[in-house]
């Protein structure tokens, strides 16, 4: 049985997490998510969204198949599914996760890995790790930290507590707050809205921003030069540059473009 499906046939993919009732991220849930990601890194898709079936977004890892592992086969598991977390983190278009109810654990790290969070006002946040004496292993606590600060990622990994959305928002870790009627909907849109607009810039920033992470702002001008100049050599930037040069020279507005993401 499928614990996931995806659509790579429009400008729009998306994968939809569905492993009733608590869309744990088993391993044949790992598997079909590689799947998923390669077809959509070899697709036309200019934008993806992350989402879940049911109540809640993911109470994070099957747990069950961990029991009887070694040490050595565990790490090996682990590190798979950070591999598969990593990859859809560096996918060249945005992604956005949207995420209902409970997002916990691996969960939590999975949507932490897209670029635009959208919840609905009744979702909950938290790392429950710490009540099995282990670690967040997918990079969560550092990713928390990236957006809310070392005191909070601290706080929230060693009481485990149940965040609400308005908090995460408010401290950076989320983007968007919407009423639960109303977030499909709001993710689609701004789905579309990024779908429309300049693909290949996109994926420069998101290129410079992973650049920033690792080694600050000092290293990310070091790398900023090499990543945006190809800009200028795309269909879209070729099109976009004179057009508004134009219309500036002859005191009209810049016109709204039909970006081809190329």
């Amino acid at each position: 049985m499928s614990h996931l499906s995806f659509d790579a046939s429009g400008q729009i993919a998306t994968i939809t997490l569905h492993n009733a009732p608590q869309n744990r991220l088993s391993i044949p849930m790992l598997e079909e998510f590689v799947v998923a990601l390669d077809a959509i890194g070899g697709s036309e898709a200019r934008a993806l969204i992350l989402m879940a079936d049911g109540p809640d977004f993911s109470f994070g890892g099957d747990i069950v198949p961990w029991i009887g592992m070694t040490t050595r086969q565990l790490r090996t598991l682990f590190e798979r599914y950070l591999a598969a977390c990593n990859q859809f983190e560096r996918l060249a278009i945005p992604t956005i996760a949207q995420v209902q109810g409970l997002c916990f654990g691996g969960g939590l790290e999975l949507a932490l890995r897209a670029d635009v969070v959208f919840a609905g006002q009744g979702a909950r946040f938290g790392h429950p790790e710490q009540t099995l004496a282990i670690a967040t292993m997918l990079g969560g606590i550092h990713r928390v930290a990236e957006r809310a600060g070392r005191s909070k990622a601290m706080e929230w990994a060693l009481t485990s507590e149940q965040v609400p959305a308005e908090v995460m928002a408010a401290h950076g870790v989320i983007n968007r707050v919407v009423r639960e009627s109303e977030l499909a909907a709001e993710v689609r849109a701004f789905a579309e809205k990024v779908a429309e607009g300049p693909t290949r810039a996109h994926a420069a920033h998101k290129a410079l921003l992973r650049v920033w992470v690792s080694g600050g702002t000092a290293v990310a001008d070091e790398a900023l030069m090499d990543i945006v100049m190809p800009l200028f050599d795309t269909e879209d930037t070729r099109m976009a540059l004179p057009a508004s040069v134009e219309a500036f020279t002859h005191g009209k507005p810049r016109p709204q473009f039909p970006f081809k993401g190329r």
